[in-house]
């Protein structure tokens, strides 16, 4: 019965329309919107994936080998499963054009493929030839087509020659589009497609070099994947085999989406957080325009009951509004963007209106509102009638009853689980929430702080009446500090944080390059010219430093004799091939932090040097055995010291050292890394280059460049999700602004009646905008450093420190957003006349 008459009391509510609740359907709509978005677009690049998965691969499956070409008996099974084959050797080199000292080089991304690639796809060329033709051999010299930015650094015309270590080719066309380039991974260098047939002589891929072989598989239709793959593992796996088919084309770029999308809506769900800030404020101030109504039903015999469900009908009905249009704009978008999205993109994506995005959003959306309007409903419900006329919301107590406290909690906690449920990282989630309870109780706490001192000023402020004014109206409990501090403080706790983490991931890249970094990585150097190779920098003065090391590639395949993921899990150190090196003494600047180094001389079993913080992140221990697939070859040995390794520095680092007995007989080359002066660098690879073509120089400062432009796109994507964020924010501000204008239009008749000029009002209403607006600033750049060291800290493990550019930055942006929403509703107050404001108070 209460129900029903609440029901109907709401919905003579809803005939006054929209006024007051403009903002919360906006702070609640754009919350929503900004997370369908963001699942709207992972779920249609994940659809692309799947949909194109064969065609990323460039076959059905694929199976790859590290630094070696399948033997007779794994091509036999995989001519044996296939009904077409595909053979692709993947490496890193240098292509030369012109002679001497006015030679240009340029690092590439060599592929070298046969006739049958691609088996799925088209390459896309230009101009539009096929790629046979373009491969071709004229005059001796067989074909290749490049990468535009690769032409334009070699300076190079179609026709002209290259060359490739010791063999020459003729640029015959510019490579526009590559099927298969997303299963390739990160490339340091433009890619190059030759024949493998072409570099027979070109001492490229002799035993010992680096380069890896993938084999492309057109499978039967009725090919069963998931056997096939158990079989080849069962098989082949100890030779160093890695399986890939077309169910997750491009591992790499699904894992990186998935995460990258889960971090999205985290920071959608901070997002939602803030406009939960404004979505209370919305229905404090609509309820304290009610108080009339309120007290009429009281009087009239309604029950703590009915006025409650009343009014939860009634927000909830704009709740689902504010919702369906969030979802609707959200699933919207991406289709609307879609052709500039897929233009950015270097992977397919079907965009479509996908259920699952938009239903998360939903929840999302649906708790949200519920926390944030619960408690001023369940406020509203315990004031008694005699005090409804009497600012009731104001002297309500600031605890609700015990079962909205419970409710409350019960809603928090079901929010938490079905965020990390959906974004599948919990351990992200809980930090998450984590940070938005920390930034909201600093913020609240900073609200309550910056009242009291603004009390207290006001007090001080004897002789400037401005001032006086606007820290009096601050202390004062109608200007909402609370509302706006809360607010902007969250949305620009997000924009600080990410700032400062991407600043300080910037400079842990690329600051103190020149200090702390080599100038080149130089690889593929074969034995017998390491001494030419280490005579030409011993004499150069411009050489500061220079490391060597031997260079294999392996495959961490057994721990303890069981299959090394069954005991180490899914460690980085486990995917893929890692760096092997050996030395018969203990290097130079190594620290052992457990066991000892073999001796000199030591010619038994094989024993193992590995690094210390990966070790105890796998749980390794010293004696346990290692079996390491190397170049096809199974090598167990036992650890025998753990010693720290850091990568930071750029230079030589590998996971695994063994003794030189263990590796004997295994082909392999030398890496170098070189320190010089960055005026000598051209000339150490001009002379190295051309005394050694075969040698591959990768320079760490290009290398670095590559790596900032991943992560600039990764920036700007949390940082539009920031920018979502602070723009919630700022409606709240609005919303503030705008529940406020009665209040100031009263205060600005006061002042108008005891002399005050409208300039001095309007000065006194801006000064304490931006007072709020700066403190909100200064805490919320207080909880951002916080985060971003935490997340530098514990997550990135860099070193951290305050980017002041991005820091001040936020600040003014605190004081000039507070300022603009305040002014906005400002005109209205200081031009009412005093008389009628006054009177109407009577």
């Amino acid at each position: 019965m209460s129900l029903a008459l609440a029901a109907r009391l709401a919905r003579r509510e809803l005939r006054g329309g929209l006024r007051g609740f403009r903002i919360f359907l906006a702070c609640l709509a754009l919350g929503v919107a900004a997370i369908a978005a963001v699942g709207s677009v992972r779920s249609g690049i994940e659809a692309g994936l799947a949909r194109e998965g064969a065609a990323l691969l460039g076959g059905d499956a694929e199976m790859d080998f590290t630094y070696r070409f399948a033997t007779e008996d794994e091509r036999a099974w995989m001519h044996g499963v296939a009904e077409a084959l595909s053979e692709i050797v993947d490496f890193r080199s240098m292509a030369v054009v012109g002679e001497g000292e006015t030679a240009e080089r340029g690092l590439t991304q060599i592929k070298a493929v046969d006739g049958a690639y691609p088996l799925i796809g088209a390459v896309e060329l230009a101009p539009d030839i096929s790629l046979d033709q373009a491969l071709a051999v004229e005059n001796g010299r067989p074909g290749a087509v490049m990468e535009r930015v690769l032409i334009d650094r070699l300076g190079l015309s179609l026709g002209d020659s290259f060359r490739v270590g010791t063999q020459e080719f003729r640029l015959s066309a510019e490579l526009a589009r590559e099927p298969d380039s997303a299963a390739g991974g990160f490339a340091l260098g433009p890619r190059t497609i030759v024949t493998t047939e072409s570099l027979a002589d070109s001492q490229l891929l002799a035993p010992g070099t680096l380069f890896s072989t993938k084999y492309r598989l057109d499978l039967p239709p009725d090919a069963d994947l998931a056997a096939l793959a158990a079989e080849a593992r069962s098989r082949f796996e100890d030779t160093g085999l890695r399986w890939t088919d077309s169910r997750n084309g491009a591992p790499g770029v699904s894992e990186f989406v998935d995460r990258l999308g889960a971090f999205l809506i985290l920071v959608g769900l901070s997002g939602l957080a803030v406009g939960g800030v404004g979505v209370s404020s919305a229905v404090r101030a609509y309820l304290a325009g009610k108080t009339s109504v309120i007290a009429t039903l009281r009087t009239l015999g309604a029950t703590r009951r009915v006025i409650f469900q009343t009014y939860f009908l009634q927000i909830g009905v704009l709740s689902l509004a504010g919702i369906v249009l969030g979802v609707g704009l959200g699933g919207l978008a991406p289709l609307v963007f879609a052709p500039l999205i897929e233009a950015r993109l270097p992977i397919p994506a079907a965009f479509a209106l996908y259920p699952a995005p938009l239903l998360e959003a939903a929840i999302y959306g649906l708790l949200t509102a519920f926390l944030f309007t619960l408690w001023p409903l369940a406020r509203a419900e315990e004031i008694k009638p005699a005090t409804l006329f009497r600012d009731a919301l104001q002297t309500a107590r600031t605890l609700p009853a015990p079962r909205y406290l419970l409710a409350t909690a019960l809603a928090l906690g079901l929010l938490l689980a079905l965020a990390g449920w959906f974004s599948g990282t919990w351990w992200l989630t809980l930090w998450t929430a984590g940070g938005i309870f920390g930034a909201l109780s600093l913020l609240a706490g900073a609200a309550l702080l910056i009242r009291h001192l603004s009390r207290r000023g006001a007090h001080l402020a004897r002789g400037m009446p401005r001032a006086r004014w606007a820290l009096a109206a601050i202390s004062g409990p109608r200007e909402g500090a609370a509302s706006v501090v809360l607010s902007l403080g969250l949305g620009l706790s997000v924009l600080a944080a990410v700032g400062q983490i991407d600043g300080n991931l910037r400079g842990a890249i690329t600051g103190n390059l020149p200090e702390v970094a080599p100038s080149y990585f130089f690889v593929d150097i074969q034995r017998d010219q390491m001494d030419g190779f280490t005579e030409r920098l011993a004499n150069d003065p411009a050489v500061e430093r220079v490391q060597s090391a031997p260079m294999l590639r392996g495959i961490i395949t057994r721990i303890n004799g069981q299959p090394a993921r069954d005991v180490a899990g899914d460690h980085w150190v486990l995917q893929g091939d890692r760096g092997v090196t050996y030395s018969e003494e203990m290097p130079e600047n190594t620290r052992l932090t457990a066991g000892t180094w073999w001796e000199p001389d030591y010619s038994g079993p094989p024993l193992i040097s590995f690094a210390a913080e990966e070790a105890s992140e796998m749980g390794l221990s010293i004696g346990d055995e290692l079996t390491v697939n190397i170049l096809g070859r199974d090598i167990t040995g036992t650890i025998a010291s753990f010693r720290e390794v850091d990568f930071s520095t750029a230079g030589i680092g590998f996971i695994l050292s063994m003794n030189p007995g263990a590796l004997a007989g295994a082909p392999h080359s030398f890496i170098s890394t070189v320190y010089a002066d960055e005026e000598a660098e051209a000339q150490i690879l001009r002379d190295l280059a051309g005394q050694y073509p075969n040698i591959t120089a990768v320079r760490v400062r290009d290398a670095i460049d590559r790596v900032a432009d991943v992560l600039a796109g990764l920036a700007a994507a949390t940082s539009y999700g920031a920018a979502a964020t602070l723009l919630t924010g700022f409606l709240v501000l609005v919303g503030a602004a705008a529940a406020g204008t009665g209040a100031r239009v009263y205060e600005a008749a006061v002042l108008k009646t005891l002399g005050a000029s409208r300039r001095s009002i309007l000065i006194s209403f801006a000064l304490r905008s931006a007072l709020l607006g700066f403190c909100a600033g200064v805490v919320a750049l207080a909880a951002g450093i916080a985060g971003g060291w935490a997340v530098s800290h514990f997550i990135m493990e860099t070193e951290f420190s305050v980017m002041w550019s991005s820091a001040l930055a936020i600040i003014l942006g605190g004081a000039l957003a507070t300022l603009a929403a305040s002014l906005a509703f400002t005109w209205g107050p200081i031009n009412a006349r005093p008389a009628q404001v006054l009177r109407a108070r009577e």
